[in-house]
């Protein structure tokens, strides 16, 4: 279980807003100053973009610093429901390199899991720092119920990302994923959740004091991480 879990709680989303980016980009900075150069993965969806809108106004030398996402839907390059495509409108005018999980649709989930785990060994592991969003039915990246939750959750340390078919498929974006695997998540360097909503914190609280044995995946993903986690929760 993690080590200590500190929840951070604002009732403004600018004050929301602030503290993560500001939070973010001193990760982002500490890492450029010890080794030349950032990696992290952060969250996609709409929750945390005016997050990303600050955190790209900061002064950092962003051509040292790589972004992936978390999770991705396994759409085209340019899809509304692209994750990645929403990263890069933000950072890459700002120079930074932000790397797809997946570059095109494709039938056979699995193979586009194993194309973005190959991609992810280029570059400099553990990640710096890892993101989280939540949805209200407790999962976190794309790690859902479903017949790869296991494999997402227990597949080898080594693996870094894998394809996977949430059962069911949420109706807002019924297609196969791409997701970190919960070892990857694990072992990153810094760990930060950001949520809103009373109903959210309900879920997320619950799954904490559930541990290993949670029904929801956060809880499972929680109970492996070794590190501190900071939730930032917006009332």
């Amino acid at each position: 279980m993690a080590e200590e879990i500190e929840w951070w709680e604002y009732e403004e989303s600018e004050e929301w807003c602030d503290a993560l980016a500001g939070d973010i980009a001193f990760i982002i900075d500490s890492a450029i100053d010890a080794r030349g150069g950032a990696v992290i993965a952060l969250a996609g969806g709409k929750t945390p973009a005016p997050v990303y809108a600050q955190l790209a106004a900061a002064k950092i030398d962003w051509k040292r610093v790589t972004i992936v996402p978390t999770d991705d839907r396994i759409v085209p390059l340019g899809d509304p429901m692209s994750n990645v495509t929403g990263l890069g409108k933000t950072f890459i005018p700002k120079g930074a390199r932000v790397i797809p999980l997946v570059s095109e649709k494709a039938e056979d989930y699995k193979a586009v899991g194993r194309a973005a785990d190959a991609r992810l060994t280029d570059f400099h592991w553990p990640l710096d720092l890892v993101l989280l969003g939540m949805g209200s039915d407790g999962h976190t990246a794309s790690i859902f119920p479903g017949p790869d939750l296991d494999e997402a959750l227990n597949g080898p340390k080594e693996r870094r990302a894998l394809g996977v078919m949430p059962d069911p498929l949420p109706p807002e974006a019924p297609v196969a994923r791409v997701t970190l695997s919960g070892g990857a998540i694990a072992s990153a360097k810094a760990l930060m959740i950001a949520i809103s909503g009373a109903e959210k914190r309900k879920v997320l609280e619950q799954a904490i004091a559930q541990g290993p044995s949670s029904p929801y995946p956060i809880g499972r993903v929680l109970a492996d991480t070794e590190l501190p986690v900071d939730i930032h929760w917006l009332a």
